[in-house]
């Protein structure tokens, strides 16, 4: 039995649509090894003929297919099938920074909220402009769903234009994009100034505040924004360094981190040097996880719910309708400031 024949077999299911026959019936050829991967499918011209359905309906079809992950179309050669997956709803393509630990507890969470037949590839560009557009590029046309953490460089949004907005999610970081696009993101600038103007009280116990901000990472220029409009606004004396040096702690000093890796280095120092933190040594932390819920009896933190945000960006998957969100930021008040 051919494609076309599993196809017109099922037009003698009322309940099904000319859309449904022409997926079911691929994905029943698949599964029967009728069609493998690598085959070429039928022409739309050719399906139109055999069957003499709507070219639209073929279209959308073949799209469907597209979104599944089962099918991939090569420019001037046609239809080709890609995947014998069929228990896949939609395939998604996940482009993250990197596998940090909040963006971690993000995945665990969307994979929780999507269930078992979605398939989610996931990618890490490390704000590299070049990796991003190499993986981009290989990976364009392959999904029916892009959810991506972009690069605020200029020669990003473009790549994103290229897929259609219902295909594409932006997470994470915010960037500009036309009105159709949706997005779930955070604001780095104005919610940070104002958690800081939150936290000052505290901060004023403090004879200094300092800020770890490594130019060329993946830092978001928002926080280091508000930190100096905030030390400015304030007239707080403080510093922004690029690296911690191991042992140079200073007792008096309240230390922000964006990044945990010199997060952890200050902690090690402030127990060798018998600081206690929280009264010798303030800390401050960018994004929150369980163990800065429990070390030195708690470090304070300024972060969004990453567990929301992989909820809301399920949701939005699942409901196929347009989100802009922006994420709202918390403080959470812990000993350590």
């Amino acid at each position: 039995m051919s494609l076309i024949d599993r196809i017109k077999d099922l037009a003698n299911i009322n309940t099904l649509s000319k859309h449904e026959q022409l997926v079911q019936g691929t994905m029943e050829s698949i599964d029967s090894g009728i069609l493998v991967t690598g085959d070429k499918l039928p022409s739309i011209n050719q399906m139109v003929d055999e069957l003499g359905f709507a070219r639209k309906t073929i279209v959308k079809a073949y799209e469907e297919l597209k979104d599944r992950g089962l099918v991939e179309s090569k420019k001037l050669k046609g239809y080709f099938i890609i995947s014998e997956e069929t228990k896949v709803t939609l395939k998604i393509a996940l482009l993250l920074f990197s596998f940090q630990r909040f963006q971690e507890e993000f995945y665990d969470t969307f994979r929780k909220e999507l269930g078992k037949r979605f398939q989610i590839d996931v990618f890490f560009h490390h704000n590299n402009v070049s990796v991003f557009e190499s993986i981009f590029n290989t990976i364009r046309g392959k999904y029916g769903m892009y959810v991506v953490a972009p690069i605020p460089h200029k020669s990003i949004r473009p790549l994103l234009q290229s897929i259609e907005p219902t295909k594409l999610l932006i997470i994470d970081r915010y960037l500009s994009m036309p009105e159709e696009y949706s997005y779930i993101s955070q604001e780095f600038e104005e919610t940070t100034y104002i958690k800081l103007v939150e936290l000052l009280p505290r901060i004023r116990q403090f004879d200094k505040f300092v800020l770890f901000f490594r130019k060329g990472s993946d830092y978001p220029e928002g926080i280091l924004k508000a930190f100096n409009r905030f030390l400015v606004d304030y007239k707080i004396l403080g510093a922004v360094e690029e690296e911690y040096r191991m042992g140079s702690i200073k007792k008096g000093h309240l230390y922000f981190f964006i990044s945990d890796t010199y997060l952890w280095e200050v902690l090690r120092d402030c127990r060798n040097g018998e600081y206690v933190v929280g009264k010798d040594v303030g800390i401050l932390s960018h994004n929150d996880h369980v163990v800065k819920q429990i070390v030195f009896g708690g470090i304070t933190t300024i972060s969004t719910n990453f567990n929301d945000m992989a909820i809301k960006a399920a949701k939005h998957i699942k409901q196929k309708g347009k989100t802009q969100v922006i994420m709202p930021f918390n403080v959470i008040k812990r000993n350590s400031l």
